[in-house]
């Protein structure tokens, strides 16, 4: 019994033995797929989603939450490319209109929204999109209900000419952005604090980030992912998706002041 005993104490106190040390687990980046959930001892890829294998301590423990207000008439890729970064960096993304009518995405894809204004959840970022954007911006409830939730939205995103979406909601006021390059000219009138730069995939304000149009949704998404979570993920990401454009550091960030 004595002898008995004495061997679990022994293998106990060996490390790695009773149990692996936390950075020795390996997990493959979130794809919101079954496999999210598997573990693995060794570095390598993951037999389900291909993906390369990081330790399980540079995961976000907390994923983040993030809504996606769609208007009628919004651009497919606008918010379809950040959609599938987002998903794939293991965010809990859902979306919201005006109401819970079904709206058509460029008169083509019929979309049903999870919620609308009235009574949509928390989240920890907004993001917008651009594709008939004055639907919202120039809608009164929209950007009052965008205002109300300010003190709890952790970071704001915005794509193409969604940018005019916060610019009415005065979220883009003596700051340094940009947008679709067609409406760069139209969002300087729109918002005569604001540097509208056009020669930016994105700026990154700190809480605030906007993209230049459509497929610059996908570096501006991605930048988020770096800076939430770790370049590796990002690279990790990209890969994926076969994206193979992307250049981390292509944005402009803006130094706390």
């Amino acid at each position: 019994m004595k002898k008995y005993l004495l061997c679990c104490l022994v293998l106990i106190s060996l490390p790695g033995l009773a149990q692996k040390e936390e950075g020795e687990i390996y997990v493959c980046p979130p794809c919101n797929n079954a496999c999210d959930k598997l573990t693995f001892e060794k570095e390598g890829v993951c037999p389900h989603c291909n993906m390369t294998l990081i330790k399980k301590s540079a995961v976000n423990k907390k994923p983040m939450t993030i809504c996606f207000y769609l208007q009628d008439g919004v651009e497919v890729l606008d918010f379809a490319g950040p959609m599938e970064v987002f998903s794939y960096s293991g965010a809990k993304i859902f979306t919201v209109s005006k109401t819970r009518t079904p709206i058509k995405s460029q008169g083509i894809l019929k979309i049903i929204p999870d919620y609308d204004i009235t009574d949509a959840p928390e989240y920890d970022i907004l993001a917008v999109f651009g594709g008939n954007s004055g639907n919202a911006s120039n809608d009164p409830e929209v950007v009052s209900w965008i205002k109300a939730r300010e003190k709890t939205t952790q970071y704001y995103f915005s794509v193409c000419t969604g940018a005019f979406i916060f610019g009415k909601a005065g979220l883009l006021d003596n700051l340094t952005v940009t947008t679709f390059h067609e409406s760069i000219e139209s969002l300087k009138k729109a918002v005569p604090t604001a540097k509208v730069l056009s020669d930016a995939r994105y700026v990154d304000n700190g809480k605030i980030i906007t993209t230049a149009g459509i497929s610059a949704g996908i570096d501006g998404a991605l930048h988020l992912v770096e800076k939430l979570h770790s370049k590796e993920m990002a690279k990790q990401v990209a890969f994926y998706m076969e994206y193979d454009k992307w250049v981390p550091g292509q944005g402009l960030v803006i130094p706390p002041k």
